[in-house]
C-alpha cells in the first residue's frame, strides 16, 4: 500500500545486517552510490533491545533497512537444531526493529521470505496461480519457515513496514549465499518451477519501493518461474560447459535433509502495479540469463578464463 501521507526523504538510512550480511551489504552498496543519503550500518545485534533502541536514538535515521536473520550454516537444517537461538533473532529481533522504528516513526523495509508457501490444490505447480500478499502461509514444514510464517502475521500490525518477500535469491557472482552457488555444488537436484529473486534488478527496485514510503507485504519476485534445471542449464551455457547434473525426486530429497524445502510460485501482479516509475523488473527467465552473462563477465575478469580458472569452493567437491 502507499503511505497516507508523504513520505518523509530518505536522507539517513541505518541498515541491520549491512555489516556482516549479504543482501544488508548489497544495499549499503547501493546507499552509498546515492547523493544526499548518509549509510549507517548498525553495530547492535537486533535480539538486543536496548541497544536497538540506543542505536536508533544516535544515529536517528529517516530509514531502516532490515535484512539481519538467522538462516543458519550451512543451511536451514541449522535450525532445526537450535530453536530457541532462531526464535531470538528471527521473531524477537525483527520485532524488536519493527516496533522501536514504529514508536520513533521511522520507515522500515524488512528483506522477508517467501519460503512459506508451498504449491496445493488451489495454486498447483504450472499453473500460473501464484499465492498472493492476503494469502496465509501453508508451508511450515522446517523451523525457519515457521518462524518467519510467523513473523510475517505480527508485522503486518505495523503501519510503518514495508516487508519483502524474497525467494531463493540469485547474484552475478558465486558468493556461498548465492541460490546457484548452493545447488551447483549437488549432485542431485529437484527440478521444480519456482519463484525466485534475482537481487541485480531487485535490490535497486527495493530501494524505490522504500524511497516512495510503500508500506505492507510484496512478494518480492522477479514475475514468472523457473526450474533447477532450467538455472543449471544456464550456468552449463555460460559458466562451465563440463558440468552435469541429475535430478531426484521430492521423496528422495527428503532422506538427505532435516527440514522440508518450499517451491511455491508467487504472483507479482501488486509489485509489479506499485513498482515506482523507472525500474525495470525484467521476467525470471530473462532476469537469469541476463545475470548468467554478467556473471561471465564478473568471474572471468577475477579469475580469468572459464571454467578451468574456476576457484575449487565453487566447485562441487
Amino acid at each position: 500500500m502507499s503511505s497516507s501521507t508523504e513520505p518523509a526523504p530518505m536522507t539517513k538510512v541505518l541498515i541491520f545486517g549491512g555489516k556482516t550480511g549479504w543482501i544488508g551489504g548489497l544495499m549499503a552498496e547501493l546507499v552509498n552510490k546515492k547523493e544526499g543519503m548518509e549509510c549507517f550500518l548498525a553495530e547492535s545485534r537486533i535480539e538486543n533491545r536496548a541497544d536497538v533502541e540506543a542505536e536508533l536514538d544516535n544515529i536517528k535515521p529517516s530509514h531502516v533497512l532490515m535484512s539481519a536473520g538467522m538462516t543458519g550454516r550451512p543451511n536451514i537444517d541449522w535450525c532445526e537444531d537450535h530453536k530457541p537461538e532462531t526464535i531470538r533473532v528471527n521473531v524477537i529481533g525483527t520485532l524488536n526493529v519493527a516496533d522501536l522504528c514504529h514508536t520513533k516513526g521511522i520507515h522500515c523495509t524488512i528483506y522477508a521470505t517467501g519460503c512459506i508457501f508451498e504449491y496445493d490444490e488451489k495454486h498447483p505447480m504450472g499453473s500460473g496461480i501464484g499465492f498472493t500478499e492476503e494469502d496465509f502461509p501453508n508451508f511450515a514444514k522446517s523451523f525457519y519457515s515457521e518462524t518467519k510464517g510467523y513473523m510475517e502475521q505480527m508485522l503486518k500490525c505495523y503501519p510503518n513496514c514495508l516487508t519483502l518477500r524474497v525467494r531463493m535469491p540469485i547474484s552475478d557472482d558465486l558468493i556461498h549465499r548465492n541460490f546457484v552457488t548452493k545447488i551447483v555444488k549437488y549432485e542431485r537436484v529437484v527440478n521444480i518451477p519456482n519463484s525466485m529473486t534475482v537481487l541485480t534488478e531487485m535490490l535497486p527496485a527495493s530501494l524505490a519501493m522504500t524511497k516512495k514510503g510503500l508500506t505492507g507485504v510484496y512478494n518480492f519476485t522477479n514475475p514468472g518461474v523457473i526450474s533447477h534445471n532450467e538455472v543449471l542449464d544456464l550456468y552449463t551455457k555460460y559458466i562451465d560447459p563440463t558440468y552435469t547434473y541429475t535430478n531426484f525426486t521430492v521423496e528422495e530429497q527428503a532422506k538427505v535433509i532435516k527440514a522440508g524445502r518450499s517451491n511455491n510460485e508467487l504472483d507479482t501482479t501488486k509489485l509489479m502495479r506499485d513498482m515506482p516509475e523507472g525500474v525495470v523488473i525484467n521476467d525470471i527467465k530473462t532476469a537469469c540469463d541476463l545475470c548468467f552473462q554478467r556473471m561471465k563477465d564478473n568471474l572471468t575478469k577475477q579469475y580469468g578464463e572459464l571454467p578451468d580458472s574456476l576457484p575449487a569452493e565453487f566447485r562441487r567437491s
